[in-house]
């Protein structure tokens, strides 16, 4: 049962905490797919599950991908998630996503109480165990003021109740560094005292007409997110700041429709190097499902990469960032 955003907590479920430095990659959960299968044959062992969004425009319920079928209530990945930790493995809920922020289905744009918002995260915290949220928002929840105050204020309410759980905020990047709209989502989360722990910057769709090199264009994007929290967090050290950094990379073609922006498995090895020497938190893929060569030149595919490769080359490349 959730806590009520006002009560005080009972003794919850301690969720074990996640490495300090994690390589879990999206799993889309609007497939069949299982995830401790895609474990087993990626080698990963930590995965962001993508998307929980609300029933409706104006619904305070949490449902995997918006489904009624799949509210938090009914558990949906328990099992797989049971078997996944017995591997020694975990889950990050992710919250948001293109879709939802786009539809109004996104918990802060679509629920007008903040209490229930934080309720609908302490349910999904408490059902599930987790250590981390992600709060994935892009597109019109970049835009939607009210929406970004509601969900950073629901967070200070968590944070209360549950000290030990992180907040993740993934968002948009230029090749130098975070826009505006995403600099006053944390911005607006520092004026509320919730305290972030990471910023995981996708490093893709660009749309800029000039990046053409996606590895050194990931690691411009995170040096200038870096200068960018340092005026945000001024009393924190560089070491600090760069434990707040995560990076997203997509395998392959991304939606660029030129098909310039494609990411190979030698960009990730130069994001996993220069992440792991500056002491990064974070990597991930868009998504687990895409790390394969089944479709060469098939841009923004959900289940291949669009370039030639041996399935999982990514995920081996990436699977050694995850440690202490």
């Amino acid at each position: 049962m959730a806590l009520l955003a006002g009560d005080s907590p009972s003794v919850a479920a301690a969720a074990t905490p996640l490495p300090a430095h994690v390589y879990a990659p999206y799993f889309e959960t609007w497939t069949p797919d299982s995830i401790t299968t895609l474990a087993q044959q990626s080698g990963s062992r930590y995965f962001t599950l993508a998307f929980l969004q609300t029933l409706s425009k104006s619904s305070c319920t949490l449902a995997w991908d918006g489904s009624k079928t799949d509210p938090v209530s009914n558990g949906k990945y328990f099992s797989d998630i049971g078997s996944l930790r017995a591997l020694g493995g975990d889950v990050i809920p992710s919250i948001g996503g293109w879709s939802a922020d786009q539809g109004g289905t996104e918990i802060g744009d679509s629920c007008k109480d903040v209490n229930a918002i934080a309720a609908a995260y302490e349910q999904l915290i408490t059902e599930y165990g987790v250590s981390r949220l992600d709060m994935d928002i892009e597109g019109r929840s970049l835009t939607r003021a009210a929406g970004i105050d509601r969900r950073n204020k629901a967070l200070k309410i968590v944070q209360a109740h549950f000290p030990n759980v992180q907040v993740s905020y993934t968002l948009p990047t230029s090749a130098s560094g975070l826009e505006r709209s995403g600099i006053a989502v944390l911005q607006n989360a520092i004026n509320n005292g919730t305290r972030v722990d990471v910023v995981n910057i996708m490093t893709f769709d660009y749309y800029d007409r000039v990046t053409r090199d996606m590895g050194g264009a990931a690691i411009s994007a995170a040096q200038g997110l870096v200068a960018q929290l340092h005026g945000l967090y001024p009393a924190k050290t560089t070491v600090e700041l760069n434990a707040m950094v995560g990076i997203t990379v997509m395998p392959g073609l991304d939606d660029y429709p030129h098909r310039t922006e494609s990411t190979s498995v030698a960009d990730a090895q130069r994001v996993h190097d220069y992440a792991k020497a500056n002491g990064f938190n974070t990597l991930s893929t868009w998504a687990v499902q895409r790390d394969n060569g089944g479709c060469p030149g098939n841009t923004s595919a959900n289940n291949c990469s669009g370039i030639v490769q041996n399935t999982s080359d990514f995920s081996h490349v990436l699977n050694p960032f995850t440690g202490p």
